[in-house]
């Protein structure tokens, strides 16, 4: 990991302003949504990007009951069900 050398303080609702930097180096719009997780004694923040759930894959991707799943994925559900 690596440390960009900036801090901020938390203010009392929990919230931290993520810098106009990094937020341009990553690509984060205002409203867009982050995903927030734990690896040992790390607080993560990722841009959330929405993934198929069999496969991962981020592209190609459409609603379907809720779920997201791919193209590929849709096909080759499709060719196990006609088979």
């Amino acid at each position: 990991m690596k440390s960009v050398g900036i801090v901020r303080k938390v203010d009392n609702l929990g919230r931290i302003v993520i810098p106009i930097e990094l937020r341009k180096k990553f690509d984060i719009e205002i409203a867009d949504s982050m995903e927030i997780y734990t690896d040992d004694n790390c607080i993560i923040l990722k841009k959330y990007e929405p993934s198929c759930i069999f496969c991962g894959d981020a592209n190609d991707i459409f609603r379907f009951n809720g779920r997201n799943i791919c193209r590929n994925c849709a096909k080759a559900m499709m060719g196990y069900i006609n088979d």
